[in-house]
């Protein structure tokens, strides 16, 4: 049976009176005061406020070895061979090659994660939070990667030193090199991987994104559509199955660009559909779209090059084109906070970009002379956020002014 938790004080806003600082502070001495923690513990009262903030930081302590659990359960494909029927650690034990002794204890942990959960005849079965993860491959991508992200968080505090461009991440990720790195790594032949590798993740993932937009958005308005930064074509592809009608471009590195134009000759895509190749930081984007969208893009740079893109896709668009752009948005102040903690550090292990609000996201749209932008409501917010800018010609003939 789950314990009730107390209604949490007002979240920070940055607005805080002086008023409300004495509070805070009030409450901060009591809530690290050994002699209350000893009189709620022995209050039948409150004694269930103190077990639940006790389990809660036990977790927190303890997510390193609740990801290992799930990372294990993964490399071992225990989730997918229980999917198929429920199994018995001897048979599981067969089936990983592992002692059953040892197996028993990954299989004990992942119980108490909801990940299995026992069935009749002491066999094991899929829980409630392993079915996700045996039934998308992109899940199980996304976790097999982060086995490179803790390589970097073992020393969180060096980390954040280094400002996350030491690790191995930062290797991992081909666009967070900077020029001087892609000319060295030009001539590598280990190169083609990098981006083969870093598509094929990015594709592995991207359907939760892509069903969250095709979900929420209408593209009957559009006749052609620009997909920039848009890897081997995932997005479009689905886009393209969705709506008939659109004509599909998309515009992405050479090495990415090769891969999607295979991406799209395999599924027989190639009438409607074409890849540009380009850096959408150098080269002016194609021309003729009607409605450009950048879907997981902006998060991965710094500043300065989402103004770049953001002006260079205002630039290619006719007036009255539009700008979908997508991606994991940080909460706004006083929001309850949805994935915030494992995107902030997950980027900066990136070395590149940033977790922004779609507030900040907004005024860098506006800045770049897009208007009536807005947010469109999406269904899993956790995933992805989703936000709408056009250019208007009232914005391009001020522009034209200055």
């Amino acid at each position: 049976m789950k314990t009730l938790d107390l209604a949490p004080l007002p979240r920070a806003t940055g607005k805080e009176t002086p008023w409300m600082d004495r509070v805070h502070a009030v409450v901060d001495r009591w809530m690290t005061s050994d002699a209350l923690y000893r009189w709620s513990v022995a209050n039948p009262l409150t004694r269930w406020v103190v077990r639940s903030r006790a389990r809660k930081v036990f977790d927190l302590m303890a997510g390193f070895v609740y990801s290992q659990v799930l990372l294990a359960c993964v490399r071992l494909r225990i989730l997918e061979t229980v999917a198929e029927r429920p199994r018995t650690l001897d048979e599981l034990a067969q089936a990983t090659q592992l002692p059953a002794a040892g197996l028993q204890r990954l299989l004990q942990s992942a119980l108490a994660l909801e990940l299995l959960e026992m069935r009749s005849g002491g066999r094991y079965g899929l829980g409630p939070l392993g079915a996700p993860v045996a039934g998308h491959a992109g899940i199980r991508a996304m976790i097999e990667h982060h086995a490179v992200l803790y390589q970097d968080m073992q020393d969180p505090v060096a980390m954040l030193a280094a400002q996350g461009h030491a690790g191995e991440m930062a290797q991992y990720w081909p666009y967070a090199l900077d020029d001087a790195e892609k000319a060295a790594a030009a001539a590598d032949a280990l190169q083609a991987e990098k981006y083969a590798r870093y598509s094929n993740l990015m594709s592995a993932s991207q359907p939760f994104v892509v069903d969250e937009i095709l979900a929420s958005y209408r593209f009957d308005a559009h006749a052609r559509v620009l997909d920039v930064g848009g890897g081997q074509g995932t997005f479009l592809s689905r886009l393209a199955r969705h709506a008939p009608h659109l004509e599909l471009t998309l515009f992405d590195l050479p090495e990415v660009a090769t891969l999607a134009r295979a991406n799209f000759a395999r599924q027989g895509l190639t009438q409607r559909s074409n890849a540009v190749p380009g850096s959408f930081l150098k080269d002016p984007l194609p021309q003729g779209a009607d409605l450009v969208t950048l879907i997981r893009v902006a998060h991965d740079h710094p500043d300065a090059d989402v103004r770049t893109v953001l002006a260079a896709i205002h630039d290619a668009l006719p007036l009255g084109g539009t700008l979908l752009l997508a991606e994991p948005m940080a909460q706004e102040p006083g929001e309850a906070p949805l994935g915030d903690a494992y995107f902030h550090f997950y980027l900066l292990a990136m070395g590149a970009g940033r977790l922004r609000s779609a507030s900040e996201l907004m005024a860098m749209m506006t800045e770049a002379g897009f208007t009536h932008v807005e947010a469109v409501p999406n269904p899993m917010p956790l995933q992805t956020q989703i936000l709408v800018g056009r250019k208007s010609r009232t914005n391009a003939s001020a522009a034209a002014v200055h």
